[in-house]
């Protein structure tokens, strides 16, 4: 299991969120609140944004494999990068899955961002080998880890691939159905929060096909939209439900909350 943060809106410094705040993704590698099965994110983390004023450039990630209490240079980064919309997370690595930089979030595919915190129940055992059925060539290719997140973000590039006419939300709640109809078949439990980034929007969505979902909030501000596993400081974070979905758009910074099954 993870923490994610993210966030959209007037460019910020990153440390602003990523450092600065009292249970900030820093101190909730150490001291989370509401980790489901681990007392730390340990594992690796790593943060993705895209660039302020180019819309065109790909975004950028920076990623490493230790604590993130142990890189010296990320809160001079944090300090000095701006950015409108970012992505990020702090990693507790699932039983069994090898510390590799292949493994550490932000994922990304073209002007994509994607984090995920969750899991699918022994991945390797079960969906690992269904879910690549479910993957075309392209998407396969881009597949350079071993996590089920990984494999989760292949399945939803490959669905934007194979229709044009299918937009982000749609092609995220796709692949979470999709996932969990494997994972009932297998008699397994997928849980998890994602979210995905194009620099215009973001995207998230909570779910489980068994039990409760991991923790996600979202806390609406004058001069941005913050996406988080757990609050950063005291405000009043709204907590996203079961099954739904958030979209936030640059235009306007207002979030539309919808359940999954009254946007399918």
């Amino acid at each position: 299991m993870c923490r994610l943060l993210a966030y959209l809106g007037e460019p910020i410094p990153l440390d602003e969120l990523i450092f600065k705040p009292e249970h900030s993704l820093l101190a909730q590698s150490y001291q989370p609140k509401e980790l489901e099965f681990a007392l730390l994110n340990a594992d690796g983390f790593g943060v993705g944004w895209h660039h302020p004023d180019d819309a065109a450039a790909e975004p950028f990630v920076y990623r490493n494999v230790l604590p993130i209490w142990n890189d010296a240079n990320l809160p001079h980064l944090c300090r000095y990068i701006r950015a409108k919309s970012f992505v990020s997370n702090i990693r507790s690595a699932t039983p069994g899955l090898p510390l590799d930089f292949s493994n550490c979030q932000p994922f990304r595919h073209g002007q994509l961002l994607f984090v995920h915190n969750g899991y699918i129940d022994k991945f390797r055992q079960t969906l690992y080998r269904p879910m690549r059925d479910l993957i075309g060539d392209v998407a396969y290719q881009n597949i350079y880890g071993l996590t089920d997140s990984e494999h989760i973000f292949a399945l939803i590039t490959h669905l934007l691939e194979l229709d044009p006419r299918l937009d982000l939300l749609g092609a995220m709640e796709q692949a979470i159905a999709m996932i969990q109809s494997l994972a009932n078949q297998h008699g397994v439990r997928v849980s998890g929060v994602i979210i995905l980034s194009d620099g215009h929007r973001l995207i998230a969505g909570r779910f489980d096909n068994q039990d409760k979902a991991p923790s996600f909030y979202l806390l609406r501000q004058p001069k941005g939209i913050i996406l988080a596993s757990e609050p950063l400081f005291e405000a009043d974070w709204e907590p996203l439900a079961q099954d739904y979905s958030v979209t936030v758009a640059a235009s306007d910074l207002k979030p539309h909350i919808h359940s999954f099954s009254s946007t399918a």
